[in-house]
This record gives structure tokens, sequence and C-alpha cells, in this order.
């Protein structure tokens, strides 16, 4: 009986399945259409850190332009929650059902799951600035949102800084790496820095042609 209970509690020790793993998962098990829900189930427990990571990883494919408007809404939808406090994600039918083809899906992973692995590697808990993690998310996520905002914005190659903010930022919750989650802050505030820059001059130049 104690054997069994001695290995239940090193089962549960055990560190959860990172991010690349499940999504190389939902590769190799698609049979067709890769949605939200499919990946969302395969997350298992459904953490904000996941999600948030998950749908920034999308917003930094090479996707037409205006497709922010569509992907930008669940990063929002999510860190709202996540400032809020809330202890799961909710997610509407209509995000859960958006999906890629199983070829795309598999494309895109073999492209892109090597860089996110790399990056996984490098990650560990260390110098978390956050003494409870209830604090740490409701920081996070009025951060994340304010990113996700920007991702948003309509502006040319924009969306890819503040999402790639939000992606550090998410891997660095899910492992309490305190560096990670700077440098993902630096990233973030250099990327709203430059919208802002953008925006301001856009507006000068519109005042200069309609003055």
């Amino acid at each position: 009986m104690d054997d069994i209970s001695v290995d239940s509690k090193l089962r549960s020790a055990q560190p959860p399945r990172r991010l690349s793993a499940i999504i190389e998962q939902v590769a190799g098990n698609a049979s067709g259409p890769v949605s939200v829900e499919h990946v969302r189930d395969a997350l298992g427990d459904r953490s904000f850190a996941a999600m948030l990571a998950f749908f920034s990883i999308i917003n930094l494919l090479p996707l037409p332009p205006g497709t922010t408007i569509v992907l930008g809404p669940p990063l929002i939808l999510v860190a709202v929650q996540m400032a809020l406090g809330h202890n799961r994600v909710w997610l509407p039918k209509f995000i859960l059902r958006k999906s890629l083809s199983q070829p795309r899906f598999d494309s895109l992973s073999k492209r892109y799951l090597p860089r996110l692995e790399k990056l996984e590697r490098l990650i560990r808990p260390r110098h978390w600035p956050f003494a409870r993690s209830g604090l740490a998310d409701r920081v996070i996520g009025i951060f994340a949102l304010v990113l996700a905002i920007a991702v948003t914005i309509p502006i040319p190659l924009g969306n890819w800084l503040p999402a790639l903010a939000i992606l550090l930022i998410a891997l660095a919750l899910s492992e309490r790496d305190g560096i990670l989650f700077y440098a993902g802050v630096f990233v973030g505030s250099l990327a709203l820095a430059i919208i802002a820059a953008v925006i301001g001059a856009a507006g000068a130049l519109a005042g200069m042609l309609f003055a």
C-alpha cells in the first residue's frame, strides 16, 4: 500500500508535458482538420499559460494580412479571464470550431516545433518575481491583454512582436522562469513603443495632409 502511495505521489510530482510535445501529439494523431477544440482537449488542464502560448504561436505564423482581426480576439478573451482571476479558460463554440487542414497543421508543426523545442530547453524555474501564483496570473493577464489588443490592431507586421512577447511570458509562467518573464516584458514594452510611434507618425502625417 505504501509503495502504491509513493508511486502515485511521484507521478503527480512530474512536470506537465510541454507545449511542443502536445502539439506534436496532436499533429501525429490528426486524421482530418485540426480545430482549436482538439488542441484545447489535448492540453487537458486548459491552463491559461498553455492557451496564451498556443494562440500567440498562431499569430506568429505567416498568414495573410488582416487575419489578426480574427486571430487576436481569442488572445484577448483568454487574457481578460486571466486578469479577472478565473480558474479555467472558457472559449465560445465559434472559436473552438476554427481549424486548419491536417496537411497544413502538420507542415507548420514540422517547421516551427524545432524552434519551440529549442526555446523550451532554455526554460527552468529561476528568479520568479511573484510570491503568489494568483497575483502572477492577474498581473500577467493585464499585460497580456494590452499586448493582445496590440496584436489585433491591423498594422502591417505590427502583430509579430506583441505575439512573441505573449509567447515568452506564457512559457515563463508555465515554468516560473523569471529571466524569460523579464525578456518577454522587454519585448512587449518595445513592441508597444514601436506601435505607439507608428500610430503617432501616421496621425501626424494625416494631420499634415488634411490640415
